[in-house]
């Protein structure tokens, strides 16, 4: 295992829809105030093997005055495939505004902002849209929304459909977090609620035995908890 400072993005190589919904997340979050995010030095841009074949994974992190962290993961592994691709065909694609609260439910005005979007958009924003939905796994029905869309893209359409979604999805949560006054009294209940999301996103199997498998089953807790699910520290 090394680690480097990528001098350019993998994205390049990676399938379309991943490069794509990977630039418009970016082009997103430059409507707000971001800020340097310190991730351990050895765990920024990782290099390891997985199956005989290179994998790379790259990481981008930001704060900003309404987030405690923004993040962008991409993986890939040799030269034709990633974690969700292979073949040329995306096996799994997943949106969604988890909800925040401690009732495990979207405000109003995200219920709201998303039914507006998906009218505007002019179909159903969640899987029955899709040719091939995806069943949830269990720790995944705890936290996701009514509105998270899992699927398999099987043509280029549903691509684009795809990333329409996620764009706007992503475009209603900034939205919400810009026009919204802050409400101090309501962060405990929002850190908890982050902590809960992470608990239950460490038990993704899938993830955890890419990693072990890669890197070792010491490295894989480490990353888990400390870069993809780290958890807020308590008040």
């Amino acid at each position: 295992m090394s680690s480097s400072v990528a001098t350019s993005s993998i994205r390049k190589h990676q399938h379309p829809l991943v490069r794509q919904l990977a630039e418009q997340i970016e082009t997103a979050w430059q409507r707000l105030d971001l800020t340097p995010y310190h991730l351990p030095d050895d765990l920024g841009y990782v290099e390891g093997k997985l199956e005989g074949e290179k994998l790379i994974i790259e990481n981008r992190c930001y704060p900003t005055p309404q987030f405690r962290k923004l993040h962008l993961d991409l993986a890939r592994i040799g030269k034709n495939r990633d974690i969700v691709s292979g073949r040329g065909q995306v096996s799994a694609a997943i949106v969604d505004l988890s909800p925040g609260t401690a009732a495990g439910l979207l405000d109003q005005s995200y219920r709201t902002a998303l039914l507006a979007f998906s009218s505007d958009l002019g179909t159903e924003i969640g899987p029955s849209s899709y040719q091939q939905p995806r069943d949830l796994p269990d720790w995944g029905k705890k936290i996701f929304s009514e509105f998270c869309c899992f699927v398999k893209p099987t043509t280029e359409a549903e691509e684009h459909q795809f990333l329409q979604q996620a764009k706007g999805y992503l475009n209603v949560h900034i939205h919400q977090a810009l026009v919204r006054a802050p409400r101090p009294e309501r962060l405990p209940e929002f850190l908890e609620r982050q902590r809960y999301y992470c608990a239950q996103q460490q038990q993704n199997d899938k993830t955890r035995r890419v990693l072990e498998k890669a890197f070792g089953n010491q490295w894989a807790e480490r990353y888990m908890t400390t870069v993809l699910f780290d958890m807020p520290p308590e008040s």
